[in-house]
Parts: C-alpha cells; structure tokens; sequence
C-alpha cells in the first residue's frame, strides 16, 4: 500500500534521458530524443517533494510538487513548466506492487484529455516515467513522453 516514502527513491540529482512525440496527440508523429538533469528535494518528512528538471533542448524548466495524502493514502502530482508559470492540474494515485499508476484531467492544444503518469523500473540508481494522454476518457491511451532516470557517475554532478 502506498506510504509517505513511496518518492524517497527520487530524492538526489539524475541524469534524465528523454524521449517525447513531437506531438502528443498524433499516433503517427515521430519521437525527439534529448537528455535532462533534475534533482528531487524531500520535505515533510517524505509526505512531499520537489523536483526540478532543467531542460535545456526545450529551454525550459520543470517543477513538480508532490503530496502524499495520509488518509486516502494517495499522492498528488502538480506540474508546472517555466514556459507557463502556472501549475498544471494534478494527476493523483499510488504506488502498487512496485509501480506508481497517477490519472488526471487535462486539456491539450484545447482538446480535452486523460492523463496518465506511471512510474516502474525503480531502483537505488534507475527509474522510468511514462506520460499517456486519452482522448476517448481512459479507453484507449497514446504514450507521448518517457524519463529514463539514472544516478550521475560518482563525483559527477547532475546538472
């Protein structure tokens, strides 16, 4: 069941190997590569984080915060990107037999969409997220942006 260090694996610097469609809604469109270096702070005793990621091919930067709810036992992710200034709606779920499942409600180039982030692969060293967006309310989902983390080599820093 998911706890208030469900994130403690994120805490540190990362070097970030991204892959993305270039647009996220289109099947057919074709994927950039690029990588990223993010550091994730712990905070409230590991009931939140925050993480930002410097993406440098985007010119941008990201920020999530993260929230565990005690009583629910369920995390909310709230994303916000240097390019809006604005936070994103969260997307909200748990961690389950080692994977981390989080849905939400968005909108994207004025379509609305589902939202789905899943974190697996998590280690002492690696992790992998997964962003998919639905179109059709959770029926079918088109996967459109991964995060291949993993530790910087000893003695060399992130970012």
């Amino acid at each position: 069941m998911s706890d208030r260090h469900d994130f403690d694996f994120l805490h540190g610097e990362w070097l970030v190997h991204n892959r993305r469609r270039t647009d996220f809604l289109d099947p057919d469109s074709g994927w950039e590569e690029f990588p990223a270096t993010s550091r994730c702070l712990p905070l409230f005793d590991g009931a939140a984080n925050l993480d930002e990621i410097d993406l440098p091919h985007l010119g941008s930067q990201g920020l999530t915060l993260r929230l565990f709810e005690p009583v629910r036992r369920t995390w909310a992710l709230h994303w916000s990107s240097s390019t809006t200034g604005t936070l994103f709606p969260p997307v909200v779920g748990r961690f389950e037999n080692g994977l981390g499942h989080f849905h939400g409600d968005d909108t994207h180039d004025g379509k609305d969409v589902r939202v789905r982030f899943v974190w697996s692969g998590i280690s002492a060293d690696t992790a992998h997220w997964e962003q998919a967006f639905s179109v059709d309310g959770g029926r079918t989902w088109l996967s459109n942006w991964t995060m291949a983390f993993s530790r910087p080599a000893s003695g060399t820093p992130a970012g």
